[in-house]
């Protein structure tokens, strides 16, 4: 039997997903790793720690391939988060951990970019909006901040590329992760010198820019040796986690989204062309040459769920364990006897600040319209519909930039919760189609595998494997409240940002983490 692998490196854990040669997914491993917050904005993850994922994820599944009997691993590609950073010294020696797209320290440089000319001038050549997230902000921030660090560094890469890197000696950045940076010109394929003259950098202090499709062979023999695979492997390069996520839910057609929302959210639709919006509220990202992503991210997705289920309903939580059952599923139980719309409860989810459609680091998480009435029910059912009306507001925008949304395929976390979909299909009043394979980006990943090894001549052919899909339409009794409460969502969201900097600062000050 021929496999292949397709790992997901994601922001709090690893996946690998063992497919068969018939792209049905045979097993799979997760390992996670903790998301380091030792100071206000911070988040960081530490290399070893997700070496250490990466490798046992990998090393389990090739372990179940049983290679032994005969079978052989044919490629093994990757989907990764995108935005990373890591500054490495001249002899590669690291001297940051990982600097991920959640760390929100480069805030204050993002902000006087974005109020200059300068900052869509460069947001109009790299597709990517100016925002903290983004290594050009990062870079930034490292130079003014931490001009020792800034000053030592030879080399800067991502996460997937330091794996590449220790694994076999590579530099290269495929164009999907370089598209992401705020570093890179999506029409010439090149690392764009207004960019790099801004931030100080060199272009060899970059990785070499490269096809989502190339791949490295001749893997360090120590690391062949401990995953227990051939150190002549394919090691396929792949994209990133959002343009796979399109890809591995079938959303490659125009006019139709794929909605996904993990620990972070975002909507996305591909385009043939990098598309710019003026205003500056979407990005543009690779899949490949070809295939351009645009949409918009959100910093709160699952992770704020996450928090109302430790800080609301830590007891149930416990409950829970004690009855054997999943903390989530006695949750959305919970929420789900609330009528639509929470009795006039909103809550705007920008517990770690915000990317689409405010782009503002600095916003703060509310709950607006508490009453006497209101009960931790319904602040849990608000925490879901606060989310799902926030990468609403989401579309709103990226419909002014490439035209009507026609259908929505769903992926991530929140496409396990019934409720959340039911959810999703009343706020946008549109049928969400949620895929039988849940594993989008492993299978998106192992798709662009066999394009690279010649084995399929396009992407399309994941069509064949996306298996039978489930549809929720829109339930007219749900819609009507949300239609009367979005417009007081997306009004409230633009007022409340002129005190958002004042209440981020006061945390600050007081080292409110």
């Amino acid at each position: 039997m021929e496999y292949m692998i397709g790992v997901d490196l994601g922001t709090t854990s690893t996946k690998a997903v063992l497919f068969d040669d018939q792209n049905q997914v045979v097993a799979q491993a997760n390992y996670g790793y903790p998301l380091y917050r030792d100071e206000p904005d911070m988040a960081e993850e530490d290399l070893d720690e997700i070496f250490v994922a990466f490798s046992n994820a990998l090393g389990s599944v090739i372990r179940q391939a049983n290679l032994a009997d005969g079978n052989k691993i044919t490629a093994v590609s990757f989907s990764s988060a995108m935005h990373s950073l890591i500054a490495f010294d001249k002899d590669w020696k690291p001297l940051t951990r990982v600097i991920t797209w959640a760390d929100t320290r480069a805030v204050e440089f993002a902000d006087d970019l974005k109020k200059s000319g300068l900052g869509q001038e460069i947001y109009s050549k790299t597709g990517t909006p100016i925002h903290p997230m983004a290594p050009l902000s990062k870079l930034l921030w490292l130079k003014n901040a931490h001009p020792d660090i800034f000053q030592k560094a030879a080399h800067y890469l991502g996460i997937k590329e330091y794996l590449f890197h220790r694994l076999f000696g590579a530099n290269k950045m495929d164009i999907s992760i370089a598209s992401g940076t705020g570093l890179f010109n999506i029409f010439n394929l090149e690392w764009d010198s207004q960019a790099l003259e801004l931030t100080g950098l060199k272009p060899e202090q970059l990785p070499k820019p490269v096809s989502p499709y190339e791949y490295e062979t001749k893997m360090v023999a120590e690391y062949a040796a401990v995953l227990g695979i051939p150190a002549d492997t394919p090691f396929v390069y792949g994209a990133g986690d959002g343009p796979l996520s399109n890809l591995g839910v079938d959303a490659v057609k125009p006019g139709v989204a794929a909605i996904t929302v993990g620990t972070s959210g975002a909507i996305r639709v591909v385009s043939d062309k990098p598309v710019i919006d003026p205003k500056g509220r979407t990005f543009t990202y690779a899949l490949d040459k070809d295939h351009w992503v645009v949409g918009g991210p959100v910093n709160n997705g699952g992770d704020v769920f996450r928090w109302a289920r430790d800080n609301l309903f830590d007891a149930e939580k416990s409950t829970a364990a004690l009855l054997g059952r999943d903390a989530y599923d006695l949750m959305t139980e919970i929420a789900s006897r609330i009528p639509a719309g929470s009795n006039g409860l909103l809550f705007h989810p920008y517990l770690g600040g915000e990317r689409a459609p405010i782009w503002d680091a600095n916003a703060r998480g509310s709950f607006f319209g508490l009453n006497h009435s209101h009960t931790r029910a319904n602040m849990l059912r608000a925490v879901l519909e606060g989310i799902t009306f926030n990468i609403y507001m989401v579309s709103l925008a990226l419909e002014e930039v490439v035209g009507n949304l026609e259908s929505i395929q769903a992926t991530g976390g929140f496409a396990h919760s019934p409720l959340w979909r039911q959810m999703f299909a009343d706020i946008f009043e549109q049928p969400v189609t949620v895929p039988e394979s849940i594993e989008s980006g492993a299978l998106a990943a192992v798709i662009v595998a066999q394009k690279a090894l010649g084995k399929i001549d396009d992407l399309y052919e994941i069509s064949k494997y996306i298996g039978k899909s489930a549809t929720y339409q829109p339930n007219p009794e749900n819609y009507e409240a949300y239609r009367e409460l979005a417009p007081i969502f997306i009004r409230l969201s633009r007022q409340l940002q002129t005190e958002y900097d004042n209440i981020a600062n006061y945390q600050r000050k007081h080292n409110i983490k």
